[in-house]
């Protein structure tokens, strides 16, 4: 990587977060121009982290400021802190991150901030004592719920035994969202559901065949595989789809359209859900470039414009939430692209 020397910082300029953090925020200043906006996705070359950035680099452009993409290229836990060191460095304004571990990236997280510059996180949060607000799909509760009713579809009436397919053991988001799956399936209305395993494909698509593989040898009743991942849920569906399992074992989960599509034709899936992902990286940028220009310091009950997204109000601990999952079948998912 090589580290570009930026300008220094007027240091009247008080932006920072933590003891640096302005009393109150300026709902009517003006957003600045020229923000340096990094974003640091889980990996690079991941399809869905590749469409989440791209958005990000829309509303950066329409910010008229200076977009900056750096990554890992595999998940694990530690791998993101040398890159935050690095924007460090660079004196970014802002830095957008999605956590491979809640933790692991905290203390450069928090190095960052002291040097005054806004960190956001999107799509997987790391500890909320460590970012200044974090960019959710939707809420983790509406998210693990749908997850167990598409199961509960797809089981149909007698039910039976379903399984997880996962991203990595220490997924921030996905860990969350199974923990409300589980939650829901001790209701009434899930008892003929029956959770017989979480499996890990670490979102490497074949490591995820591998798994969805296994897990079928293992339970060969099964009835439906939850994946809620987007590379996990393909890489289930296309074993699913040449092999004798074909309309006998569900997949469901969290997916991109375009990468269901060919599955969803043929019949393996019957219906999936996301939300738009470019909508998570313009809305990470926008609330990103809110505070970097004093318009919000992440304080519960704040408002901000997000561009052609519209208003957003800050929750509970820094929390904004895009909105609901879309539900796609064959009926809509041509009316989609990404």
């Amino acid at each position: 990587m090589t580290a570009c020397g930026g300008t220094t910082k007027d240091s009247n300029t008080n932006t920072g977060s933590g003891a640096q953090a302005p009393a109150a925020a300026d709902p009517n200043a003006a957003l600045k121009e020229g923000l340096k906006i990094a974003f640091l996705p889980k990996q690079l070359n991941n399809p869905y982290s590749d469409v989440e950035t791209g958005g990000g680099k829309v509303a950066v452009e329409e910010l008229k400021g200076e977009y900056k993409l750096v990554g890992p290229n595999d998940a694990s836990a530690s791998s993101q802190v040398s890159y935050i060191n690095t924007l460090i460095q660079q004196q970014q304004d802002v830095i957008v991150v999605a956590a491979n571990d809640p933790n692991a990236v905290c203390p450069s997280l928090n190095q960052a901030r002291a040097a005054k510059i806004k960190v956001i996180t999107f799509d997987s949060d790391a500890s909320k004592d460590c970012r200044d607000a974090f960019i959710n799909q939707a809420t983790t509760e509406g998210i693990g719920q749908s997850l167990a009713k598409m199961a509960l579809e797809q089981a149909g009436g007698n039910g039976g035994e379903i399984a997880v397919l996962s991203a990595t053991p220490n997924a921030t988001n996905q860990n969350a969202w199974i923990e409300v799956m589980k939650e829901e399936l001790k209701k009434p209305e899930y008892a003929k559901l029956k959770l017989v395993k979480v499996a890990y494909g670490n979102d490497d698509d074949q490591k995820s065949f591998q798994e969805a593989q296994g897990l079928l040898q293992s339970y060969p009743n099964l009835k439906v595989i939850v994946a809620p991942t987007t590379v996990g849920i393909a890489a289930g569906a296309r074993y699913i789809s040449s092999s004798s399992y074909k309309g006998k074992v569900a997949v469901t989960g969290l997916g991109l359209p375009n990468q269901m599509r060919e599955y969803v034709k043929d019949g393996t899936v019957t219906k999936f859900a996301l939300w738009n992902p470019a909508d998570i990286g313009y809305l990470a940028a926008y609330a990103g470039a809110a505070m970097a220009s004093g318009q919000i310091i992440g304080a519960e009950g704040e408002k901000f414009k997000a561009g052609k997204l519209g208003e957003y109000t800050i929750g509970k601990d820094g929390e904004i939430v895009l909105g609901p999952p879309t539900e796609f079948t064959k009926d809509n998912i041509d009316q989609f692209n990404f």
